[in-house]
């Protein structure tokens, strides 16, 4: 049981382009050892999953794993410490949702709730033709998105299945098994 304690960030790893004669899951594993080598080794780590490209035909399949670490670092810090390593795989921010060596998305800190309820419910009712569109300019946690996406929700339920979310009230399972039977059974263990 993963205790709602702002020490704990969730986040989650996902490539679906390898870098130089690394494949994507060795990419998964090497992108956990830098951060072990950054301090910041993780408590928990899923299985991989191999999931389909989102949104479809954007490139070829994903890797997609969780990860659980602890810190005293705030949220801000947590995410810059992810890109930093992203950085480290080639990762280049220009496109939004196109393939990419590596993925490393803070999803949650505990029970945090940032930068407010109000921001947070704002992004979380984004319409789907504007999500692709559009990107916050800040820190969005819980990750707006992370009720809507089963590969993100199949990997988490391996490591943190009773993690609560703080603004919708419900676990990680719960919130899986309202996602849609088929993108569940998309997402398949390696």
């Amino acid at each position: 049981m993963i205790p709602n304690d702002q020490t704990f960030a969730l986040f989650a790893l996902g490539s679906n382009l390898p870098k130089g004669d690394s494949t994507p899951v060795a990419v998964l594993q090497q992108a956990l050892q830098a951060l072990a080598n950054l301090g910041f080794p993780a408590l928990k780590t899923s299985r991989f999953y191999q999931t389909p490209c989102f949104p479809v035909g954007a490139g070829p399949d994903y890797v997609n794993a969780a990860a659980l670490l602890q810190t005293s670092l705030p949220a801000a810090q947590v995410l810059a410490l992810l890109h930093e390593v992203e950085a480290q795989f080639g990762r280049a921010r220009t496109t939004r949702w196109a393939g990419r060596t590596l993925d490393l998305d803070l999803l949650a800190m505990g029970d945090s709730v940032l930068p407010s309820a109000k921001v947070w419910q704002h992004w979380a009712d984004l319409a789907p033709d504007q999500q692709s569109k559009i990107a916050p300019d800040q820190l969005i946690l819980p990750h707006p998105r992370l009720q809507d996406r089963a590969f993100v929700l199949v990997p988490l339920a391996d490591i943190a299945p009773d993690w609560r979310h703080p603004m919708r009230g419900q676990t990680v399972l719960q919130m899986l098994q309202a996602c849609p039977q088929s993108e569940i059974d998309a997402v398949r263990p390696l």
